[in-house]
């Protein structure tokens, strides 16, 4: 454990919510040149850093959102270049997500009614003296320009209170005032594993009008996360307003989906030209609604506003494109709504008063998750709090992590907390998904415990006859056929899904445990899947193959979870072609089946059944809200109906990655490229070209280099060019033809009738 000289401090004053510190210090002398100087930071709230009136790093919303119960993160900035010998080091605070509101009912100072500052400066001389400076009793607490904060509601700013002389030497102000060392022994603060949130992107305005209500209106071209910055010269005391929302309803700002969230910036003007950027804040939209701009629309032509995109700083590894331009707009969408939702906690959407890490929507998305961005430490960092969590409540993996709810009074429908299919299962489903991507080790080794927890704690579930057949479930969540008010009320029997899921993840923790070499535990839930297996076969199947409440989810759960024999395989396998053409081909799935439906239609042999699916434009499909102009992935396959008006549902978003979940069938599929071992150790390059494609090009950067495949139909010829990093081998399965082990290296093959030719 780190020892720290520093202390967690609060302000004497509340100061609006958003105080600044201070701490001025000499440099030690005698001791030669500077060698390094590192800041380690974090806070009770979120924390931006100055070092003698620069940032001190571009890190946002530092330390994020973790179990602050057990775990609050610091950051380690290197400030080297930034020290003098007369040294001020400035924080400013905000509320984030320890103080403010959190989830749908109005709450907040969950975890705290004090915001609290923490730094320590580590300084390293030639000599090999370190001098060590942290907050303390001598600092001292004041004003910012920000007059209310809150990551729903917005952010507020009067100019006329800016003043950058707090960062200078020698500053003192009567506004400013004592602060209090905080009770807290500190041994909850624990380094980052993830990455911190960063700036991405700016996006400028593609439209500036006036709504038929009088109002202006601006688009960005793109639903994003993030803020915008403002530039503008006006009058002292005028107030500029800037609300936000991911669509237009009736050609107005669309703000219902919202619902409490404000999510509304006031910028005071201080008669100068003002620059505000609301880096206490972010909002999910694509739309602003801008009231007391200077000039009006006329003058918003010519700019002022900027959208800055926001997101945990992961690199992007996978990229995927077609000749179909709606399918790659659709492959654009979910790309954006995680980098979206990947605001430090994975969560389910950006824009309305929720914004949490709901563990069901990364069940379902987590294979797709890690192809698209190199999200292993980021999901690492998110993990540590699912176990977190889990050990203390007797093993239960909650439905959001961090799990704030907790805090909350829940709505009758979720019943007492307890153990839940697809959404508990993150503790095993998620850990295995990074597994297979990169083949690092140390995610099973850190979450080991956590997932045998959850099996054992899912098993203690099981009625007598070895189904889970009993507590409240989400079951195949947002089934397309559902109510709008009733997003529970799937077509599949939830029982039949959640002893499914079991043996899915009984089955995982068994393939982990043969990983790690734990040959007990892999015995143990080898037998647990077996007897799943054997309840499942027994209650669920009639004798003709048929699954209870015979529809799409839980044949297609059935298939790809590898729980039947060959017969009811091959007899699933037609039954669910058969329901999937009945359906017209549209969707027929909630966020259970949803992620695995065109991955069991393809491996029984109906790849023109899955291609039909994902191709189809009428809703509810993929490809509907593409046609609808989305820019992100929505909540609900009708999230916007085709009148252009709102779903009446309750819940809706317009940015939730979960039914994205496709691309991973994408990119295996269409793209034909995925890892035959963890990690892309060894590559199986298999593309099955379908629904009138004529070519499609998919790259990963694997943790072993670039691996790429591009594949095009030449003259009733399948062409494909794949290139195989080194250190790793690849197996090429075409359609019609034997398998072929390749090495490292570009390779160009041509599949005709009956051969492949090597170029």
């Amino acid at each position: 454990m780190t020892t720290w000289h520093a202390r967690m401090i609060a302000a004497d004053k509340e100061h609006d919510g958003a105080p600044l510190f201070r701490g001025e210090f000499e440099l030690a002398e005698g001791h030669g040149d500077v060698e390094s100087a590192t800041l380690f930071l974090s806070a009770l709230g979120v924390v931006d850093a100055w070092v003698n009136g620069q940032r001190a790093s571009q890190d946002l919303l530092t330390p994020g959102w973790s179990s602050y119960e057990w775990r609050v993160r610091y950051s380690e900035l290197d400030v080297t270049a930034l020290i003098s010998t007369t040294t001020v080091i400035g924080l400013a605070l905000g509320n984030g997500w320890y103080r403010g509101r959190l989830a749908w009912s109005g709450g907040s100072k969950y975890y705290g009614q004090e915001l609290g500052a923490f730094a320590e400066l580590r300084v390293r001389f030639a000599d090999g003296h370190q001098q060590v400076i942290g907050t303390d009793g001598s600092w001292t607490a004041g004003p910012s320009a920000t007059t209310a904060n809150d990551l729903y509601d917005g952010q507020s700013i009067d100019a006329r209170r800016f003043d950058d002389a707090w960062l200078a030497p020698g500053f003192s102000s009567g506004q400013w005032t004592p602060v209090r060392i905080l009770d807290d022994n500190l041994s909850r603060l624990e380094p980052y594993i993830g990455p911190p949130v960063r700036r991405q992107m700016e996006l400028q305005p593609t439209k500036v009008w006036t709504s038929p209500a009088g109002k202006v209106l601006v688009d960005f071209g793109q639903n994003l996360v993030g803020w915008v910055r403002a530039s503008v010269t006006g009058t002292a005391g005028d107030v500029v307003t800037v609300r936000h929302a991911e669509v237009l309803e009736h050609d107005e700002l669309g703000t219902r989906p919202l619902r409490s969230a404000e999510a509304t910036d006031r910028f005071t003007l201080s008669g100068g030209t003002d620059v505000f950027e609301p880096t206490l804040t972010f909002h999910g939209f694509r739309y602003v609604e801008v009231q007391g701009w200077p000039g009006g629309v006329d003058a918003l032509l010519d700019g002022g506003l900027t959208a800055v995109v926001i997101s945990s700083d992961m690199k992007r590894i996978g990229t995927f494109q077609t000749s179909n331009p709606l399918l790659n707009r659709l492959h654009e969408n979910a790309v954006w709504g995680m980098r979206g939702n990947f605001v430090d906690v994975p969560t389910d959407c950006p824009q309305r008063d929720e914004r949490l890490g709901w563990t069901g929507d990364l069940s379902a998305f987590a294979p797709s998750a890690a192809f698209l961005f190199n999200s292993r430490d980021f999901l690492r960092d998110w993990l540590r709090d699912l176990a977190l969590e889990q050990s203390h409540d007797e093993d239960l993996v909650p439905f959001v992590v961090p799990n704030v709810l907790k805090y909350i009074e829940q709505p009758a429908e979720f019943g007492a907390p307890d153990t839940a299919a697809v959404w508990s299962d993150a503790a095993v489903w998620v850990p295995w998904a990074l597994w297979e991507a990169y083949g690092d080790r140390r995610v099973l080794e850190e979450q080991f415990a956590s997932m045998t927890g959850h099996a054992r704690r899912l098993r203690s579930k099981l009625s007598p006859n070895g189904l889970w057949d009993t507590g409240f479930q989400f079951g195949d969540w947002l089934d397309p056929d559902a109510s709008p008010d009733q997003p529970w009320a799937a077509k599949a029997d939830k029982h039949v899904v959640a002893t499914l899921c079991a043996y899915r993840t009984a089955s995982l923790v068994a393939e982990a445990a043969k990983v790690l070499g734990d040959k007990g535990a892999m015995a143990e839930f080898e037998a647990m899947a077996a007897d799943l297996r054997t309840a499942f076969k027994a209650h669920y199947v009639s004798a003709e193959g048929v699954i209870t409440s015979d529809c799409t989810t839980v044949y297609a759960l059935a298939i790809v979870f590898g729980i039947l024999g060959e017969p009811d395989r091959r007899f699933s396998g037609g039954r669910l072609a058969e329901l999937v053409e009945k359906s017209g081909f549209r969707i027929s799935t909630g966020f259970a089946g949803t992620p695995f439906v065109t991955d069991a239609l393809t491996v029984t042999g109906h790849l023109d059944a899955a291609y039909r699916l994902l191709l189809q434009t009428e809703n509810p499909s993929w490809l509907y809200s593409v046609t609808m102009g989305a820019t992100t992935i929505w909540e609900r396959w009708d999230s916007m109906l085709p009148d252009g008006s709102i779903n009446p549902g309750e819940m809706t978003s317009f940015n939730h990655y979960a039914l994205g979940a496709v691309v991973d069938w994408m990119h295996r599929t269409i793209g034909g490229l995925s890892p035959l071992d963890p990690g892309y150790s060894r590559i199986l390059i298999a593309p099955q070209p379908g629904g009138g494609l004529t070519w499609a090009e998919t790259t990963l950067e694997t943790p072993h280099g670039i691996a790429s495949v591009r594949w095009d139909l030449v003259d009733g010829r399948l062409e494909v060019s794949a290139t195989i990093p080194e250190g790793t081998e690849a197996v090429l399965r075409l359609p019609g033809e034997d398998d072929h082990t390749v090495g490292p290296g570009r390779h160009t093959i041509s599949a005709h009738p009956a051969e492949l030719t090597f170029q």
